[in-house]
């Protein structure tokens, strides 16, 4: 049995790396695509994960497979474009360690998964089905991620969705929020930034925006607040929980950290169970996901950030009990 199957980009991500001898700005390159970092996280705490998506045939296509290999995840769904290279996107980083990017798309190879690559065997095996809309941004794969989430629903998996909302990939804002609130229609599980709250419900505050979106038909809403931490509603109890106090260094990932540690103690649970999980239960969940997503935050890149258990159940233990 899978824990979680993914579906989406995988990419590199070049991140800041200094200045050479001359002063000039150096990149790493570093895995990433939100997708497969949040398996990543999920594999890095001992579950068994599956991405499905799609690489070119080139240097970073094969790095980037290994990568996930390496990272203990299932690299079967993973597809190769003979002719279209792999994604790849830059990323700068401002003085408190906040992201913005730029993407090499026109196409990537990302876009191009077909519905015919998509192995639903993985999303038989699967307890929960993640996906976010930066897949959903053109065709073909537009039609792979949504197939594949109705299909995951049908089956009776567990739906999570993280738009993942980049500007840049998208013709309109418009367009972005008819594809996000498909998404919604499709997930039990929610995880929104508040930018994307207020783009899709009009609501700049937390309380108000995540019930916006609870009533849109999901069983849980998590949103993403950044330094200020997370705020996470269901049917019977809502709620802000902070982050914790650590040297950020680059915040690349730290949401998908955050998903991934939340999916690994939602193993085994139901939609009616999310909804009906009592406050205590809930802020605990919250609590693991915002300690893995401020650890990730203190290291440099997304996948190679991510915490251990060990690192993670440290970090609690040193917060002050809320």
């Amino acid at each position: 049995m899978i824990d979680v199957a993914a579906l989406g980009e995988c990419l590199i991500d070049f991140t800041p790396n200094g200045e050479n001898a001359q002063g000039i700005a150096l990149f790493a390159r570093n895995p990433g695509g939100a997708p497969a970092n949040v398996l990543a996280m999920n594999a890095r705490l001992g579950g068994k994960t599956a991405f499905i998506g799609k690489v070119g045939r080139d240097g970073f296509g094969d790095f980037l497979r290994q990568t996930l290999l390496d990272s203990g995840i299932d690299v079967s769904g993973l597809a190769v474009d003979e002719k279209v290279p792999t994604t790849l996107a830059f990323v700068q980083l401002d003085a408190n360690g906040d992201r913005s990017f730029t993407f090499y798309r026109s196409p990537g190879a990302d876009i191009m998964l077909r519905e015919s690559e998509v192995d639903t065997a993985l999303l038989d095996d699967c307890a929960i089905f993640h996906f976010g809309s930066v897949s959903m941004t053109a065709d073909p794969c537009r039609t792979a991620t949504l197939s594949a989430a109705r299909y995951a629903r049908q089956k009776g998996k567990l739906v999570s969705f993280d738009p993942n909302y980049r500007p840049l990939l998208w013709d309109d804002t418009e367009e972005a929020v008819l594809r996000m609130k498909e998404g919604i229609r499709l997930a039990d599980i929610l995880k929104f930034s508040e930018e994307e709250m207020q783009l899709v419900t009009g609501e700049s505050d937390p309380e108000r925006g995540s019930k916006a979106l609870l009533d849109m038909g999901p069983s849980l809403v998590l949103v993403s607040m950044g330094a200020k931490g997370a705020y996470c509603r269901n049917a019977v109890c809502a709620g802000a929980l902070p982050t914790f106090d650590v040297p950020t260094v680059d915040t690349t990932g730290a949401g998908d950290a955050f998903m991934g540690a939340i999916h690994f103690l939602l193993k085994g649970k139901t939609a009616e169970e999310l909804r009906a999980l009592p406050e205590d239960a809930l802020r605990e969940i919250v609590r693991f996901g915002n300690a893995a997503g401020s650890l990730t935050t203190t290291k440099g890149g997304a996948i190679p950030a991510m915490p251990s258990m060990e690192e993670i159940r440290s970090c609690i233990a040193s917060a002050p009990l809320l």
